[in-house]
């Protein structure tokens, strides 16, 4: 009990991350498969509920009751665990992160970066051991391949983190968005290159199209999942979900400026913050138009129901602002609800247009050949990334010289991310002059 009462606030974060993270992970898939509809001029999912919004609930339950089949000829006991330990890691990792100032599992980790980088890296041992254990060639080899794409793009993402390590002078997740605060500008904009090389990197450590080759379904039937079936593959999904949760909340906690409104510390920029409130209110206004226009009653019924939670979260954002300017006395009370509520607010809008960039690019760009992305991998990211570190350190250097801070950094380390920039260019030409030219009328690689 002792134990319980000490620690009551993280258990019940840890259950809330346990239990609702799934339904969440099924949402988004919801989403990108109506943002896919959408870019094909389609519908998407539309039967199961209104709009298809219960398609994630019937998914679920299909996966639940579907028969789970073990090849005979499978380690069983690995086999079992394998998808396990993708999703454990994948969801451990989510304790580490701070969603808003209010909403952490793991508080005050001197190591919060670290911790989290290092245990979403051990959900590879899950891919792999899935994929030896399933008896399978085709499983064998899109495991091999995914280990493969981890180490050749960790590296180039650890270097990319560093950069902003490097402006924050710790590992501490508060402290790293503090720092950005203080300085009144994001890491994102003092190291542009690196955010780049994080963003590309993210993409193939959670095998995302165009870098999803470890499931590559038109040359390895499904990858490392070809043998897994029902709710033991889904696992594995919730996993590479999960993962992409965890590379926009850390490139958003190192690169955007975590849970700060943009220009958080700029007096005259205040009224950003009814942003937030007047956006949901015009997500409900926008809900109440459509009702009408709905071609069943439920589904008008649904959109009513919408826009009153847009509306509540809309009174919900707009209090901390407003109550402080009818009554100045109670700024100080309402301050803690102002950071927790806003702060959770933007932090979930930046990690939301990370993934919508991700979802944007798997549907826009083919899949890169395994060649072509472990060329791009150790023969440019990494070679990037090195001389991106070396070209900040040395900006940071001529700025603590000159004494720039904030926004005044940026005169050492525009001329930094421009000799990178030239660099990256140089050696794209040289990876270009140095491919073997095809001689006339022979077939292209792809065909080959």
């Amino acid at each position: 009990m002792e134990f319980v009462k000490q620690y009551w606030a993280p258990l019940v974060c840890g259950l809330a991350i346990v239990a609702v993270l799934p339904l969440i992970v099924g949402y988004v898939v919801l989403v990108e498969r109506k943002i896919m509809a959408d870019m094909q001029a389609r519908l998407g999912p539309m039967r199961v509920g209104p709009h298809g919004l219960l398609q994630p609930i019937a998914d679920a339950v299909k996966l639940l009751i579907k028969e789970d089949i073990i090849p005979d000829d499978a380690d069983k006991l690995v086999f079992w665990l394998a998808p396990v330990l993708s999703v454990g890691a994948a969801l451990l990792a989510i304790a580490g992160l701070a969603i808003g100032p209010a909403f952490q599992v793991a508080k005050d980790v001197n190591i919060g970066i670290l911790f989290v980088v290092g245990v979403s890296a051990m959900g590879i041992f899950g891919i792999v051991l899935g994929g030896w254990a399933s008896n399978s060639h085709y499983s064998l080899i899109g495991a091999l391949r995914s280990s493969a794409q981890l180490v050749s793009y960790e590296t180039a993402a650890g270097m990319a983190l560093v950069c902003g390590l490097l402006f924050a002078g710790t590992l501490n997740i508060t402290s790293i968005v503090e720092a950005q605060r203080n300085q009144g500008i994001w890491f994102g904009l003092l190291a542009p290159v690196a955010f780049f090389t994080y963003l590309v990197a993210s993409i193939a450590e959670t095998n995302r199209a165009p870098f999803d080759l470890p499931e590559a379904e038109s040359e390895l039937v499904a990858g490392y999942m070809t043998e897994f079936s029902g709710f033991r593959w889904s696992l594995y999904f919730l996993a590479e979900y999960t993962n992409m949760i965890v590379v926009a909340s850390v490139a958003t906690t190192l690169f955007l400026g975590g849970w700060l409104r943009p220009f958080s510390e700029t007096r005259w920029l205040d009224f950003i913050d009814f942003l937030p409130p007047l956006l949901m209110a015009a997500i409900g206004v926008y809900c109440l138009r459509r009702t009408p226009k709905q071609p069943a009653r439920v589904q008008q019924l649904f959109m009513l129901v919408v826009a009153g939670l847009c509306f509540a979260l809309a009174v919900v954002l707009g209090a901390p602002v407003l109550v402080p300017m009818a009554k100045p006395s109670l700024a100080a009370a309402v301050k803690p609800f102002y950071l927790g509520i806003h702060g959770g607010f933007w932090f979930i809008l930046k990690v939301s247009a990370y993934i919508y960039f991700f979802m944007w690019l798997r549907f826009t760009l083919p899949r890169y050949r395994f060649d072509q992305l472990m060329r791009l991998g150790w023969h440019f990211l990494i070679p990037l990334s090195i001389i991106n570190v070396v070209l900040i350190g040395i900006a940071m250097i001529v700025g603590m010289y000159y004494h720039l801070n904030g926004w005044l950094l940026l005169l050492a380390t525009i001329p930094a991310s421009v000799i990178a920039l030239i660099i990256a260019l140089f050696i794209l030409a040289l990876e270009q002059k140095g491919q073997p030219q095809k001689a006339p009328g022979t077939a292209p690689d792809s065909y080959a």
